[in-house]
């Protein structure tokens, strides 16, 4: 068993309240130093990617760079996702540390967020920080999100903003009419810095309507551990509805081997949702549409 990439979420702790996402029901919580070190060591067989993320802002740690040169030191790459709210408060060898292969920046938090920055300091901030690795780390790659395309093209008005900063800073004409009528999946600014699009997705809850069977990738292609040490098969259940097992109390191994993991394993490879929450999520449906093209 191997994954593409498992999700730890070192924090919980975001600072924000973006209309796109669910409220946190979860207490607030940090992930101690020591007990990531623990689940570095029973990870080590399973992936050599991490992503210090499901719900919370890894950047809202003060001592990030210590969680990060432990995973460095394991011999792990990370993906780092923010807010871009505190990319002003964090050191470029943090951001750049040199496990970090990876940091995504989600832009529309800006526009789905009370306000306590300006345009100008937020954006000013994200191109700060694109000026700065071009100009010394040439290694990882920024991904800048736009996950915010629909139909109604409700983004449009902020999205234009963005796009005109971004075609001064790279010299790169952006056309925000163009974009969103064809909707690219990414459009390169400058040498590993991508602005990448996609469309709102609706979390899954178990208050949801939707209900359907279909393949999924969660425990496939990743895994997701919580601030708590709970196990879940999914970047998306940030509550950990589906709660295979605590790492405080089971090893890594005998979560991913119980016979709920096998279950939802064994149901995903005919298509089928076994997990009340998985029927619910309208996320896994993609793939649905993409194994049939």
């Amino acid at each position: 068993m191997h994954f593409h990439r498992v999700h730890v979420e070192i924090t919980n702790i975001c600072g924000l309240s973006c209309s796109f996402c669910p409220p946190k029901l979860q207490p607030t919580k940090t992930m101690t130093l020591e007990f990531f070190a623990k689940i570095l060591t029973q990870l080590k067989p399973y992936t050599k990617s991490l992503a210090l993320h499901v719900m919370g802002d890894p950047l809202t740690l003060s001592n990030l760079g210590e969680y990060l040169d432990a995973a460095h030191s394991e011999g792990f790459e990370v993906e780092l996702t923010t807010s871009g709210y505190y990319l002003h408060k964090t050191q470029p060898q943090i951001l750049f540390h040199p496990c970090v292969r990876q940091l995504n920046i989600s832009l529309n938090s800006y526009n789905k967020n009370p306000q306590s920055l300006s345009f100008e300091q937020y954006i000013n901030a994200v191109l700060d920080v694109c000026k700065e690795k071009l100009q010394n780390y040439p290694k990882p790659f920024i991904n800048l999100r736009l996950w915010n395309m629909d139909d109604a093209h409700s983004a449009l008005a902020f999205n234009s903003e963005v796009f005109e900063k971004f075609s001064s800073f790279f010299d790169e004409p952006i056309n925000a009419a163009e974009i969103h009528k064809t909707q690219p999946k990414s459009l390169r600014l400058a040498s590993k810095i991508l602005l990448h699009f996609d469309n709102y997705f609706e979390w899954p809850s178990l208050m949801s309507t939707h209900d359907s069977d279909a393949t999924c990738y969660g425990l496939r292609s990743h895994i997701g551990i919580l601030a708590n040490g709970v196990v879940v098969p999914c970047c998306l259940d940030g509550e950990g509805v589906i709660n295979l097992g605590n790492l405080h109390e089971q090893s890594l191994s005998d979560i991913l081997h119980s016979q709920r993991a096998e279950a939802m394993r064994e149901g995903f490879a005919q298509n089928k949702a076994v997990e009340e929450l998985c029927r619910k999520c309208s996320y896994k449906d993609r793939f649905q549409s993409q194994n049939t093209l």
